[in-house]
């Protein structure tokens, strides 16, 4: 059985960081609890999962598949990386990028039917070999509705990289490539959102308990 990348874990305890040592978006200075994970920390990850997967993949024409709204800040930064290394490596990934849209979730909460609601023709993994990249994975149900989805497709390999993946509750489903492990917390930002709010946000934050109810659908 393949196992998962070694990754960042971050403890239960961990509290993150004081929201007056770092720049918040005025807007949100009262919907915030914390920072969690600074957005140089995020690249500097970024940037050796890049290599990681440089590593494994290297030699293959891969497609890239984005899935939207809340992975295109971790996918366009992903894959600038990998092409800094294609351009100043003796090796490299040649890439095409195609994009999925899910929605799995309302005013924080799991909803039963994970939707697919926009994308390209999948027709095109036929055969390929396929970079998902998620923002986060959560109870991993929506990592697994989508595979089985992209599998109808017969692509010759996948492989999946997340950001994040929350350890009590991703049902035991690890990604070939994570970037942070973190506790079961409400994250926001980086693109990560709460009913479309916060994706304006460079760092990983903890939202308020007041702020969930402020942007409440």
């Amino acid at each position: 059985m393949e196992t998962s990348s070694p990754c960042i874990v971050i403890s239960d305890e961990e509290q993150g960081y004081d929201l007056d040592l770092f720049c918040i978006p005025k807007h949100y200075a009262d919907d915030l609890e914390r920072v969690y994970i600074p957005h140089g920390l995020i690249l500097d990850r970024t940037e050796r999962l890049a290599r990681e997967i440089m590593k494994e993949m290297v030699g293959q024409q891969i497609v890239a598949l984005c899935v939207l709204k809340g992975g295109f800040k971790f996918f366009a930064d992903l894959l600038d990386y990998i092409k800094v290394l294609n351009r100043n490596s003796d090796q490299s990934i040649p890439m095409t990028v195609d994009f999925i849209r899910i929605k799995s979730y309302s005013n924080g909460q799991s909803i039963s039917e994970i939707k697919v609601i926009g994308g390209d023709d999948l027709s095109t993994l036929t055969n390929k070999n396929v970079l998902v990249v998620e923002d986060i994975i959560e109870t991993g149900r929506s990592i697994k509705t989508l595979l089985q989805l992209v599998k109808q497709y017969n692509p010759n390999m996948i492989k999946v990289a997340s950001l994040l993946v929350k350890r009590t509750r991703s049902d035991g489903y690890r990604p070939d490539f994570i970037g942070f492990e973190i506790p079961d917390k409400y994250v926001v930002g980086y693109a990560l959102d709460y009913n479309e709010y916060f994706r304006d946000l460079n760092h990983i934050c903890i939202i308020s308990e007041t702020a969930k109810e402020k942007y409440k659908a």
